[in-house]
């Protein structure tokens, strides 16, 4: 099953004009027969018109890199390892200083990292002006890691979610002014729902307006954690796209925490990710209990095939995943506090001391120790680890599962090493064009940081066809979507490759991957005939993260030309 070669990865088409077709100003009389079918085609299947300018259907260059350039389009990615969720002593609830999750992130394999600590009061005030200096001395110390600053914005009448922008000098600036504008914690408590919701809406919009000003070179938007307490309605979550897509580009698809699940005694014996929430009042009262607990590490949103990401990617939305740490105090950690810290006068804590006890009831692990969330990028810089982001050239995986990954579609039979449209990308072909799936995984060879070697035995392809935009902007289903095909895993190292025949393009659809080391599967939530062999519910206090690993993949696109 297994064999080695060299490749390369090719872009679908990006930054060119809009088809004729796909371009409502142009009248059917100056369409060829063939464009005019394909637009009849489309608009009947609701992708022209209201809704679908904001998706890969209608401009497929849209899932590409923002300004992404012809050597980009080639191909020749370098893989980087990272995490954009992690807090220092200047969160009100963390304790390390900025140097120590980096130094530890690098140790640990991450090549880019995240600082996000919580808007607040205190931190809008303060820390947003006094953790910089530390990101930029980190920055000098490890010049082999790429340290942004960002923050985790409570937004307004929801969740959470990572904000960050390029570096530069007006880093501070802008991300304290986002924060004193639109932070939830900041705005009146009299605001109803649809206030802080277009609150939320004006926030993203205020950092896409701050690129467009070239105040900075680039700002990103990932929901964190969006199940936990359901509170991110799936009407908010398209709002949220729709006010930018190139700054709200995805959420976790698993959230930090995962240490939290290690079972008693050795640990905490509670909820991977910390998801052990009923509905509350404000809670969107559509989602099923089912949805406040993680899957196999992840959340249910991603987990859920057919569920609502699928629901995204089924209307065209560009929408990724990403894993992260969200690291406050770590397990086996042996620091506390600096004592007689007064967090709200100074906006931090004083440095951790050492105390000799051996921390096993907290929930979280350092960055990069247990799950990664890797970016395609065309070099080791700030822009192109953003541009691969943006682009969602994405695989995530827990415990290192998986050493490496290819996954590419391309017309059936061709072998040439330059061709393929990577994760995140948009293959636009003939109608009845026939396409495959071609996905390499190198095994993993080398222990994870618990000290095995992990063994991937299962890979599941997922596919589904592509609607359109929805009409109930609360949906979360795609009932189109499902596992086509699964593949067993018998080797144990080296490189295994795979191929699944798509078949001849007769309606736009999306396909992503995901694999697992076998431990722990059930048939998903929606039934074995659209899942037989998903992540089993995580139980709380029996739920250890170390035995049960996945790995998932952002999606590719295939649409008729």
């Amino acid at each position: 099953m297994g064999h080695g070669h060299d490749h390369s990865h090719d872009h679908s088409p990006s930054g060119k004009d809009l088809p004729e077709a796909l371009d409502l100003s142009v009248p059917d009389a100056e369409l060829s027969p063939t464009d005019v079918t394909r637009r009849r085609l489309l608009l009947g299947a609701g992708l022209l018109g209201a809704g679908a300018a904001a998706s890969v259907l209608a401009h497929p260059g849209a899932a590409a890199a923002h300004g992404a350039s012809p050597q980009t389009a080639q191909g020749g990615f370098r893989w980087l390892a990272g995490d954009h969720h992690i807090h220092t002593q200047y969160s009100s609830d963390a304790q390390y200083r900025v140097i120590d999750q980096a130094q530890h992130g690098y140790a640990y394999g991450l090549d880019w990292l995240v600082i996000t600590d919580h808007g607040s009061a205190t931190h809008a005030k303060i820390g947003v002006d006094k953790v910089n200096p530390d990101i930029v001395a980190t920055r000098s110390a490890l010049p082999g890691l790429l340290t942004f600053q960002g923050l985790e914005w409570n937004i307004p009448a929801a969740e959470h979610a990572t904000v960050f922008v390029h570096p530069g000098k007006n880093e501070v600036e802008v991300l304290k002014q986002f924060e004193t504008r639109y932070d939830g914690s900041l705005l009146p408590s009299a605001n109803t729902a649809a206030q802080n919701e277009a609150m939320a809406v004006a926030g993203i919009k205020f950092l896409g307006e701050q690129v467009k000003a070239r105040k900075i070179d680039g700002a990103l938007f990932f929901a964190n954690h969006p199940a936990r307490r359901g509170i991110d309605s799936p009407h908010e979550i398209r709002n949220w796209r729709d006010a930018d897509p190139t700054v709200a580009v995805g959420f976790e698809g698993a959230p930090g925490h995962q240490a939290a699940g290690i079972p008693a005694p050795n640990g905490r014996g509670g909820a991977r990710g910390y998801y052990d929430n009923s509905p509350s009042a404000a809670s969107f009262a559509g989602y099923p209990l089912e949805s406040y607990r993680t899957w196999g590490g992840f959340d249910w949103m991603t987990a859920t095939v057919g569920g609502l990401w699928d629901s995204l990617l089924a209307e065209g939305k560009a929408w990724w995943i990403t894993v992260n740490s969200d690291s406050h105090v770590n397990y086996l950690d042996q620091t506390e506090r600096g004592p007689g810290s007064d967090f709200n006068a100074n906006g931090r804590y004083d440095d951790p001391v050492y105390n000799g006890s051996i921390n096993t009831q907290a929930g979280d692990f350092w960055p990069g120790y247990y799950g990664r969330t890797n970016v395609g990028s065309t070099s080791f810089s700030y822009r192109a680890v953003m541009d691969g982001l943006r682009s969602g050239r994405v695989w995530v995986d827990h415990g290192r599962l998986i050493k490496a990954l290819d996954a590419r579609v391309r017309v059936t039979g061709d072998r040439r090493r330059s061709t393929g449209t990577p994760l995140g990308g948009v293959l636009q072909v003939r109608r009845g064009t026939s396409t495959e799936l071609v996905l390499d995984i190198d095994l993993q060879d080398v222990p994870n940081w618990a000290g095995f070697i992990p063994v991937l035995k299962r890979v599941d392809v997922i596919v589904g066809t592509v609607t359109g935009p929805v009409t109930d902007r609360d949906a979360f289903t795609a009932p189109d979507t499902r596992v086509v095909k699964s593949f067993e895993v018998s080797a144990t190292g080296g490189r295994v490759s795979f191929s699944h025949h798509l078949g001849r393009l007769d309606k736009p659809f999306y396909l992503r991957v995901r694999g697992t080391d076998g431990n722990r599967t059930q048939p998903g939530l929606l039934g074995a005939s659209v899942d037989p062999y998903g992540p089993r519910l995580d139980v709380n206090g029996a739920a250890d993260p170390w035995g049960d690993l996945w790995f998932y993949t952002n999606p590719i696109w295939v649409l008729p030309r």
